[in-house]
This record gives C-alpha cells, structure tokens and sequence, in this order.
C-alpha cells in the first residue's frame, strides 16, 4: 500500500497543497511516515499546520491527530 499524510490548518481544513517542510506527503511505510512526523512535527506546526491523519491508500489509520504540545 501507500502510506500518507493529510495536513490540517488551525480551523481543521485540509490543506492541499502544504508549504516546506511538508515536502513529503508520500511513504513507502508507515514507520517511515510516523518518523517523519515525529522528525519535523516544529517546523509543520510552525507551517501553520495543527493536524495531520495518516492513510494507508484509501483507508484512515488514525487522526486527525494534533500536532500541539502535550
């Protein structure tokens, strides 16, 4: 399958065509797409972007998940 990501904005609208760092919104793995989150999650949340859902091809694996602080 392929994994991906959804970006969201402040008011939970998706963002379609994410600005740097979001470069990447295509994984060969799931791993690879937690780990680029977990690697970049500042700069995304400084992007403007609060949330992100992951897909594998069609199908939610989870989120919209916040990218705030805990």
């Amino acid at each position: 399958m392929s994994w991906s990501l959804q970006y969201f904005d402040n008011n939970g609208e998706m963002i379609d065509t994410p600005q740097e760092p979001c470069v990447t919104s295509v994984f060969p793995s799931q791993n690879d797409a937690e780990a680029f989150v977990s690697d970049t999650w500042p700069e995304l949340r400084a992007a403007g972007i609060s949330a992100i859902t992951l897909l594998d091809g069609d199908r939610v694996v989870y989120g919209p998940m916040s990218l705030d602080p805990a």
